[in-house]
């Protein structure tokens, strides 16, 4: 735990009782400070209380006694409305921030050069941020790694000398840190998203931006017009990324599955990785590259931290090899923008989709579709993506994620192509047959593993 001093002997008040909300409240108690927490949830109340946490309603609040009101993240701060605590707060004139402001403040206080890498952007953040994280231990260094990404970052172990912060941070998150100030800030990319929670893409674009902007060092992908003029504003130390045969003047390019320099020199080769697979982690590891070059990582200690990378599960996760045949579990890819990522990595696709359809389905994935030797359409989006896939791409309606399997693999193996490809990339979201992305990716591993 990093226990927060920044507030002790004052009192706030908490909005938020899951995860982080939680990790929240318990670090500014360690930390001295008296915290009044709230939640619309019952259950997530009581889960508090069991822990010493002191709770109340804050609509009968006195809010003169808070000094500041810490938000969770998922709450809305500003659109489509503000949560009622934010106009409670603002009427009594008090900040509002989130866990990451506190983690910022209370690196700034006890070890303000400590190494903290903060990583954004609308795709790719998680495998960014787990392959730097992987890369750094493996050179043998003290790593903390959170935030958006699994263990929330109060939960860490705090801010020191020799021991780097590796964090991952979505809007929410940024929006609600204004003293963000991290020694290495990445900006993966923009592309249109959370638009309910932030009104605007002009809105969203400035959200990110405030990640690098006053950031030691930044590094931008700019494959992307809005992230590519966020890089040409910046007047900082500044490291561009980008995928394709164009050789940046002052960064580093991803293309035929190799990082090279600014003088077009190899820095790192992703042949035969496969869990850096595709493109969109060309990108993802020429960022990794910088960030740990950065820090001191080079040559051979770089080449096998990026060859033992695991990976994270449901993310292209290849998931087990019979014969040929290799089965991958992209259950992550909720839209067709991720699915278009798998489908741009591999051919001889015997491709498992459907489920929850998101505005425009799988139309735009059309120059795609020739990489795909099957389809098999599970869930509730099976009508829609017929419809889309007829004259263009054999299918099979299966209904069921165990049908569509089994029919996947079987056909997969009777393939003359040199690697067919089991591929579960659903395009959709899983509510209408599953309880997350996760757990449709988990019942696809254990499926696979159950292929004789």
């Amino acid at each position: 735990m990093t226990p927060c001093t920044t507030f002790a002997g004052r009192t706030v008040a908490l909005f938020g009782l899951g995860g982080s909300g939680l990790a929240t409240a318990l670090s500014l108690q360690a930390g001295g400070a008296s915290v009044v927490a709230c939640d619309d949830s019952p259950d997530s109340v009581a889960r508090a209380r069991a822990q010493g946490i002191a709770t109340a309603d804050l609509r009968s609040s006195d809010w003169s006694d808070f000094a500041a009101l810490i938000l969770a993240p998922g709450v809305p701060l500003t659109h489509p409305v503000p949560h009622w605590t934010v106009g409670l707060a603002n009427a009594a004139g008090i900040e509002i921030i989130g866990d990451i402001e506190l983690f910022c403040r209370e690196r700034n206080r006890t070890a303000p050069g400590a190494p903290f890498v903060a990583i954004t952007g609308t795709n790719g953040k998680s495998t960014t941020t787990a392959l730097v994280a992987h890369v750094l231990r493996h050179a043998g260094w003290d790593v903390q790694m959170g935030g958006n990404i699994g263990t929330a970052i109060l939960s860490l172990a705090p801010p020191a000398q020799g021991r780097v912060h590796v964090i991952e941070l979505s809007s929410f998150q940024i929006d609600l840190t204004p003293s963000l100030n991290p020694s290495i800030g990445v900006l993966l990319n923009i592309t249109p998203d959370h638009l309910d929670r932030h009104g605007t893409m002009e809105n969203y674009a400035a959200i990110k931006e405030r990640l690098i902007a006053d950031s030691d060092l930044a590094i931008v992908g700019i494959d992307d017009a809005p992230s590519r003029a966020i890089a040409e504003r910046r007047a900082g130390p500044t490291v561009t990324i980008q995928v394709g045969d164009e050789r940046g003047r002052n960064g580093l390019t991803a293309h035929g599955s190799a990082v090279f320099g600014p003088e077009g020199e190899r820095i790192a080769d992703l042949a035969g990785i496969g869990t850096l697979r595709g493109a969109h982690n060309w990108q993802n590891a020429a960022v990794a590259v910088a960030v740990v070059g950065a820090l001191g990582v080079r040559g051979e200690t770089l080449a096998a931290g990026l060859r033992s990378f695991p990976g994270l599960p449901h993310r292209m996760e290849e998931v087990r090899r019979r014969g040929r045949v290799l089965f991958v579990n992209d259950s992550k890819a909720t839209n067709a923008d991720s699915t278009e990522k798998a489908l741009s990595a591999f051919h001889d696709i015997h491709w498992i989709l459907g489920g929850k359809s998101k505005e425009g389905g799988i139309l735009a994935l059309a120059p795609l579709f020739p990489r795909v030797a099957h389809a098999y359409l599970i869930g509730a989006a099976s009508d829609d993506f017929a419809k889309t896939l007829e004259g263009r791409v054999p299918y099979t309606r299966c209904g069921t994620l165990d049908v569509a399997t089994k029919a996947a693999a079987q056909a997969a193996a009777a393939s003359d192509a040199p690697e067919p490809v089991v591929l579960l990339s659903p395009a959709c979201a899983s509510y209408d047959q599953f309880r997350s992305f996760e757990d449709r990716g988990d019942q696809f591993r254990e499926l696979v593993r159950a292929v004789p």
